[in-house]
């Protein structure tokens, strides 16, 4: 009979097996307290990365540390808390990063590519594709992909928030079989891992393993926006999309890569998710809103239909056909994301009306689903 060490074994046959992964490094795991790259921290990972890939695994890396990076360059003590320093802090420090990068990765003949998304690149899915292409390709001509947030660009409305939700979506876009988020701490505890007794949580099989855990919401180092909670919350989003996750230091990045047992693992839904509802439910911003009556709640969340102009009961917003919506129930809860068919100035007279009225009165392209179900997303059980 296996014990708690082989069974984890166990459960990390995944992480041998896998062929495309996807890694996540955070800012306080490449720079100073100072704020400035720490060359030695990026060479250290890329040594473990460099030696992790070859001829039967691909790695892209999703690397903060753009803004961080900036800091010290333009004379900034601290993170700016303002938009505006941010973004002009991650035009100087981009390019330092990934120059940084190119130089380590050059010491074993690996050649990078900068690869800079935004929310919107995401959620649009002509952008969606052209992403998911420029990564194939990338991997398939035998470079490594760098991605980041396009911070110099992207405004408050559009933002990712972390980079640790960005890598889960970049582990879904690119069909990864494993995805490693890196920080500077060794994995999810019981309690505050400063305190005596508390211990490393390495196994996490769905979200009642960590019901009655206190996550902590801020690192050590003061240098980037995620804290344990963002690592934990992009954890089970690329779990519930049927990816497993290794949750770990930085430091231990080679053996999370090499299925030791480090960190903490998250076992992979059963089933992967349809791309467009990953990025419908956790990277697309509503342009407007539908309320439903109350059947027709129950048919979007329980039946998993599509919405008929019938269960409209109200409108808000100026959207356009093929934009992202949120759908309410009458008590103004988010209840599903969707794509909308029809611009929002049309559906107040498409309201309470069944498809077959809208067809005799206005032609047949109004016989049709306001929301179809393949474009639609549900946000509560």
């Amino acid at each position: 009979m296996r014990g708690a060490a082989g069974k984890v074994a166990g459960a990390r046959q995944a992480v041998n097996e896998a062929r495309r992964i996807v890694v996540k490094v955070g800012s306080s795991s490449l720079t100073t307290a100072a704020g400035g790259l720490d060359a030695d921290r990026v060479d250290a990972l890329v040594d473990v990365l460099a030696t992790g890939r070859g001829a039967d695994k691909e790695i892209v890396l999703v690397s903060s540390g753009a803004i961080a990076a900036g800091l010290a360059p333009l004379g900034l003590p601290r993170r700016p808390r303002d938009l505006a320093r941010q973004q002009a802090a991650a035009s100087v420090g981009q390019g330092l990063l990934v120059a940084r990068y190119t130089a380590s990765f050059a010491r074993y003949g690996v050649r990078v590519g900068q690869v800079l998304l935004t929310s919107d690149d995401m959620s649009r899915r002509t952008h969606h594709r052209n992403a998911s292409r420029t990564l194939d390709k990338l991997l398939a001509m035998g470079a490594l992909p760098i991605v980041n947030e396009n911070d110099t660009v992207a405004t408050d409305e559009i933002r990712f928030g972390d980079n640790d939700r960005l890598a889960a979506l970049v582990a879904h876009l690119v069909h990864a079989d494993l995805l490693v988020l890196l920080s500077d701490v060794d994995g999810v505890y019981d309690g505050d891992p400063a305190r005596p007794g508390t211990a490393r949580i390495a196994e996490v099989r769905g979200p009642g393993d960590l019901e009655h855990v206190e996550i902590g919401s801020a690192g050590r180092a003061g240098v980037g926006t995620g804290g344990m909670v963002t690592k934990v919350e992009a954890a089970r989003i690329a779990a519930a999309a049927g990816i497993p996750v290794v949750l770990t230091s930085a430091v231990h990045a080679a053996d999370a890569l090499t299925g030791r047992d480090t960190g903490t693992y998250f076992h992979p839904a059963d089933k992967r998710s349809a791309d467009r509802l990953l990025w419908l439910q956790h990277a697309s911003t509503p342009q407007g809103s539908l309320t439903l009556d109350d059947g027709a709640v129950l048919a979007v969340v329980e039946r998993r239909s599509s919405l008929l102009p019938a269960g409209i009961a109200g409108v808000e917003g100026d959207f356009a056909a093929g934009d992202p919506v949120e759908l309410r129930d009458t008590e103004g809860r988010a209840v599903a994301r969707g794509l909308v068919n029809f611009d929002a100035k049309e559906i107040p007279r498409l309201i309470g009306r069944s498809t077959r009225e809208l067809a005799r009165e206005l032609g047949p392209a109004y016989e049709r689903e306001v929301v179809h179900r393949d474009d639609l997303a549900v946000l509560r059980p």
